[in-house]
């Protein structure tokens, strides 16, 4: 692999920003990518199918779909899934474990949970099999004293049997290495002289926090997808240092920043979740843009639905996201949760006569009816399409071509004669239980956090949001809707807007009335010289530092942690007391005095600011009309409780201070927009469209 370090230039200041930058993002589907060109405030769309064999093949289709000269860009920023499906899907590298004597099972109990809680059946596959996890003669206690010491030859023996094995990737994870990390360090030192390549990973380095089954999985996802990302990486580099460009990769993290692919591989576990991130960053960026800081983001595609909570432009970001059954993984990513409703997902009606909407997606292939490519099952986007929602001209654009009739036939069949509905009104209860489940969604992270989702907006994006957007945002009460000018690409645009981000956690875990204030100041402290340290490695321009601080808490006898936000790094014991009090009384409406809390976690994240860039050119101007009228591309039925004909505008060709009057459809070449009858949209100086949305008809 070539070295991923900016060569330096003339050009170059001290932190390479001010040209031009693309932001790539690799979805599960499409490849997208945002070209801006700060000199010429100009920028260049592209849209291209994602290549799953080699995602590397798929960006660089999308360089030349855009028409983008590689050599002259300043700075590519890219989000990629190949983490991600690596898990979800566990296409992952054969990797081996090493941990304390007696602990090898840790990572198959778990927290003896069951899959299924009501049901007696059910499976889970721990990542690291049995017969790959073996033990060594080691121990140490809480507090990070030593009671056995580490058995070095008995580890190089475990070495050779796992490298004998042909495991590529390596985890040691030993008891309470996060107190005291001297055994895992030495065991590191052995392992590389006797691993044969570099994938190793040490529990305590990626995370340094207590709880051995989250660790241990933590460790275990980051090791078996580590030579998966790292040999993406290289031959993307390589690729692209063919065309010419000679400055730094840089990749999202989950947690919404980025890092420089000549290091992300070492922490690969933080690149899962990386495409919902940079969707959520860029409605964070977009909204603090637009004078709407509090967000509910929606983002719906092909097959689920992301949400999200943005409370002041800042994302909410867990240290403690799961992403399936028993895969904890524990490093600080984007709070995104998922439901699976899509446009492509499948309804039905079950054994019980009730009709059933989703998880089961019809994908890509063969896709919905409309697709043309040869489903044969009613899906979401199917009832948009026959309900007018969508444009039925587009209907012909696959292999097998279809209609209007074939649709409603469809629904006719399969779900109206059961239901004793018509096609259009199965259509509409379609429409009205993936309303239903996704609004369910966006509650997961406002309503049972203890937010009122009426205090937030809603930013829609996605290729099937805004489609959805304006009945969900009325069906939770929230007021208002904010649409980006370029819903379809978001995620790549969060590429480019992202900032620099780095998250640091320390655990403590001693009861608050106990803890030395001095030393959790101390952390707090070590944590800000370090992300500071970190950002001024990067060689990205920043226009401005912010420092948040946080700490994990709970009462003593309890187990989940609750976070509570820090208004400085220098807090004292009572305000830390008070300040947890009163969240936990926010979030359970519960207050527990007689019960002493407990200081767990002190957390940190350091973040780099990127410059502004210009919204307003997503959409050239220079396509806009003069009225409302001269937008206008046409009419067509719409049903919303009944048959209406409806306007239906090109999003391009609206005037710069257009205001809309539902109901109306808005087209554009990445998704539609409806405004449903009492909504009224208005275009700000960016070119998003803030609908406030009209009461029930």
């Amino acid at each position: 692999m070539r070295d991923l370090q900016p060569a330096k230039s003339e050009s170059m200041t001290e932190k390479t920003l001010t040209g031009a930058f693309a932001g790539i993002d690799v979805g599960g589907t499409f490849t997208d990518l945002v070209h801006y060109d700060s000199r010429a405030r100009a920028v260049k769309l592209a849209k291209v199918p994602t290549t799953l064999d080699n995602q590397a093949t798929g960006v660089l289709a999308a360089l030349d779909a855009a028409e983008v000269d590689a050599a002259a860009l300043d700075l590519i920023v890219h989000g990629t899934t190949t983490t991600t499906n690596a898990v979800l899907e566990r296409q992952l590298c054969r990797t081996g474990l090493v941990t304390t004597m007696g602990f090898r099972d840790v990572l198959e109990l778990g927290r003896r949970t069951r899959p299924h809680a009501y049901g007696m059946t059910g499976q889970f596959r721990p990542i690291i099999p049995r017969d790959l996890r073996l033990e060594v003669p080691e121990r140490m206690l809480a507090d990070g004293g030593i009671y056995t010491a580490l058995d070095e030859e008995a580890l190089r023996g475990a070495l050779g049997q796992l490298v004998d094995a042909g495991c590529e990737a390596l985890v040691i994870h030993f008891l309470h290495s996060y107190a005291n990390p001297g055994h895992e360090l030495r065991a590191g030192e052995i392992a590389r002289e006797l691993w044969p390549n570099g994938n190793i990973t040490l529990g305590h380095q990626l995370i340094s926090e207590s709880r051995e089954f989250e660790r241990g999985v933590t460790a275990a996802v980051n090791a078996s997808v580590q030579p998966l990302l790292r040999r993406y990486v290289e031959r993307l580099a390589d690729r692209l240092s063919e065309r010419g460009y000679d400055r730094d990769l840089l990749v999202m993290n989950g947690n919404g920043g980025m890092v420089s692919a000549r290091i992300v591989a070492e922490e690969a576990a933080k690149t899962v979740m990386s495409g919902p991130a940079s969707g959520v960053m860029a409605a964070a960026y977009t909204g603090r843009r637009a004078g709407i800081p509090d967000l509910l983001t929606y983002d719906m595609g092909g097959t689920s639905t992301d949400v999200a909570m943005i409370r002041g432009a800042d994302p909410a970001v867990s240290h403690e996201i799961e992403i399936e059954y028993a895969m904890p993984i524990h490093v600080p990513m984007v709070d995104v949760r998922t439901v699976g409703a899509g446009g492509g997902s499948i309804a039905r009606v079950d054994a019980a006569g009730l009709l059933q909407v989703g998880p089961e997606s019809a994908g890509s292939t063969p896709g919905p009816i409309c697709y043309g490519k040869g489903g044969e099952r009613p899906t979401i986007s199917d009832a948009n399409m026959l309900l007018g929602r969508m444009n039925p001209d587009r209907l012909n654009t696959g292999a097998g071509g279809v209609s209007l009739e074939t649709i409603e036939a469809v629904f006719a069949e399969r779900l109206g004669a059961p239901l004793g509905l018509s096609a259009t009104e199965a259509a509409a209860a379609v429409l009205r239980i993936a309303t239903a489940k996704m609004a369910d969604a966006v509650r997961m992270v406002s309503i049972s956090l203890g937010e009122d989702p009426r205090d937030f907006a809603l930013f829609a994006f996605g290729g099937a949001g805004p489609l959805h957007a304006c009945a969900i945002a009325r069906e939770l009460g929230v007021p208002r809707v904010l649409v980006p000018a370029r819903p379809g690409i978001t995620n790549a645009l969060g590429c480019i807007v992202a900032d620099l981000r780095h998250d640091y956690v320390a655990t403590v875990n001693q009861p608050l009335d106990t803890c030395d204030m001095d030393e959790v100041h101390a952390l707090f402290a070590r944590q800000i010289e370090e992300g500071r340290a970190a950002i001024g490695r990067e060689r990205v321009e920043i226009a401005e530092e912010k420092i948040t601080h946080s700490v994990e808490m709970r009462f003593i006898g309890q187990t989940h942690l609750l976070r509570v936000a820090l208004p400085s790094a220098a807090p004292s014991r009572e305000a830390l007391q008070a300040l947890f009090e009163e969240a936990y009384f926010r979030r359970f409406q519960v207050k527990l005095p007689e019960i002493r809390p407990a200081l767990v976690n002190v957390n940190t994240s350091v973040i780099g600011r990127r410059p502004e860039i210009d919204l307003a050119a997503l959409i050239d101007g220079a396509g806009r009309k003069a009225t409302l009228d001269d937008a206008r591309s046409g009419t067509r039925a719409v049903f919303f409780d009944d048959w209406i004909e409806t306007p239906v505008y090109w999003r391009d060709h609206l005037p710069a201070d257009a205001t809309l009057q539902g109901p109306a459809i808005v087209e554009q070449m990445d998704c539609t927009l409806v405004l449903e009858p009492g909504d009224v949209a208005e275009q700000d100086g960016d070119g998003n469209l803030v609908v406030t949305v009209g009461t029930s008809s």
